[in-house]
């Protein structure tokens, strides 16, 4: 995947071997939901394009295609393979059913290209914010481990598209389990592209 214009931090040379774990980071597409910890969040945040039957299939079809990339061979021959995807398939229906229902009601985690690390997310937006800005920030890290947390926007720089807006964010309230999850999931992500790599010049 190429790399984001979104860059955390270097890790400065004074930090300790063990906290160099939380700035490990990696390009990535995750689900990710994010808007003013003062907008209520009973309703689509301000500025950010409409959810499109598009943005819903992917929403749904990604925490699965992610279970069945990771232990696709153990679920083969499962018979709740078939539940699994009956369940997506009447989510999608549900939600897009919403959709053209209550568009005006209507918000879901997107996927999103983003630069992650356990002290940070990067991401492109369709909204400007300003330096400063606290986000209520929900991450579904794959198959489906969701992270709430609290992120302060330390940049935002307007794309050379001039449509959209290069946000870097640093976690303000993050649990250590949720760090945690971030870490293992950068760690292992890792160490699957190397073991691609490799196996595609072998």
């Amino acid at each position: 995947m190429p790399r984001s214009s979104t860059n955390l931090p270097s890790v400065p040379p004074s930090v300790a071997q063990d906290e160099r774990r939380e700035w490990l980071r990696i390009d990535d597409r995750l689900l990710l939901e994010y808007r003013l910890v003062t907008e209520p969040a009973d309703r689509p945040a301000p500025g950010v394009p409409a959810v499109t039957q598009d943005m819903i299939a992917a929403a749904v079809a990604k925490p699965t295609a992610e279970l069945l990339a990771r232990n696709g061979e153990l679920l083969a021959g499962s018979p709740i393979l078939p539940w699994i995807m009956k369940v997506d398939w009447l989510l999608e229906v549900m939600l897009k059913a919403m959709a053209v229902l209550h568009p005006e009601s209507m918000d879901i985690a997107r996927v999103t290209d983003v630069n992650i690390s356990g002290g940070g997310i990067g991401f492109a937006s369709a909204r400007r914010f300003e330096s400063g800005d606290r986000l209520s920030v929900k991450i579904i890290l794959p198959p489906f481990t969701p992270v709430h947390t609290v992120a302060k926007v330390i940049r935002c720089a307007a794309l050379a598209n001039g449509q959209a807006f290069d946000v870097a964010t640093q976690f303000e309230q993050l649990s250590a389990d949720d760090q945690e999850h971030i870490i293992q999931h950068i760690i292992r992500t890792q160490a699957e592209r190397l073991r691609a790599r490799r196996q595609q010049t072998a």
